[in-house]
């Protein structure tokens, strides 16, 4: 199990692979403004669907229809439109790596507790119990007595699925994009660390996937030491979330595995490119 010790708005997480990283806790102040966002763009889109049955004449016979419904018809329209206020945060931040549109603008994320990406699990679990966290509705009132007297600032739905909600450190880490951008000598190959061996089929990585880590292995050393440790967490867990390798957790490190297993996909490819 990971380790994790916050004091005030830093958190650190002892990954399962034994190396410590740093996230800076999001605060209630930028969850709220990203909450806040988010609840807009899905009152909007509501808007929108029902200026169109009012400008197509839908509405009244709507309307009269829902009066006649019975109950059993009308509770599943109620569950419906729940799954579907909850299901827009729980699928965001599934398919966007634990952000959603809020999230992205104020740059937040949501991560597990070992700080591996979000599954559709975690996401649902969390999102699920949001109508819980907002009660009383819409003022998030349970939410903020479970934030302020949680060390890690987690909701009700956070404690349940176990994650936290995190900053994304642009002030010292650069994007992708800046890190890939500008071109560079082909260093990639060149091998800095313990080679980190693992057991596990390099082969089923994608070719973009395998990209990722080569470039990031050529940029490296353009940063320093605490945001290019922080970069190599952010492109190796996603591989070890899907390859799940077995290695000897006392001697990993980030780059190393990267290095080892950009050696081998080359390898293994050098007479099929």
């Amino acid at each position: 199990m990971s380790t994790v010790v916050a004091n005030e708005e830093t958190l650190v997480i002892e990954t399962p692979e034994r190396v410590p990283l740093h996230f800076a806790l999001a605060s209630i102040g930028n969850r709220f403004l990203a909450c806040a966002v988010d609840h807009g763009l899905q009152l909007f889109a509501m808007l929108l669907v029902g200026l169109v049955f009012l400008w197509t004449g839908y509405a009244t016979q709507v309307g009269n229809r829902v009066s006649q419904m019975p109950n059993w018809l009308l509770a599943a329209v109620i569950i419906l439109v729940f799954v579907l206020w909850s299901g827009y945060f729980a699928i965001f931040e599934w398919l966007w790596n634990g952000q959603t549109p809020g999230k992205r603008m104020l740059r937040l994320r949501v991560i597990r507790e070992d700080g591996r990406p979000v599954t559709i699990w975690e996401a649902a679990a969390r999102n699920l119990l949001r109508v819980f966290d907002m009660m009383p509705f819409p003022f998030y009132s349970i939410g903020l007595v479970s934030v302020f007297m949680s060390g890690r600032d987690q909701r009700v739905g956070d404690f349940v699925a176990g994650t936290v909600v995190v900053r994304e450190r642009e002030a010292q880490a650069p994007t992708f994009d800046e890190v890939f951008a500008a071109p560079t000598s082909d260093v990639a190959l060149r091998r800095s660390f313990n080679p980190v061996l693992f057991k596990g089929d390099a082969g089923a990585l994608t070719e973009r996937e395998i990209e990722v880590v080569e470039t990031f292995l050529r940029r490296r050393w353009e940063l320093a030491d605490a945001p290019r440790q922080w970069m190599a967490w952010r492109v190796a867990t996603p591989i070890l979330y899907k390859l799940k390798p077995d290695f000897d957790r006392e001697t990993f490190t980030y780059e190393g595995f990267l290095e080892e297993l950009l050696h081998r996909y080359r390898a293994a490819h050098r007479f099929t490119d």
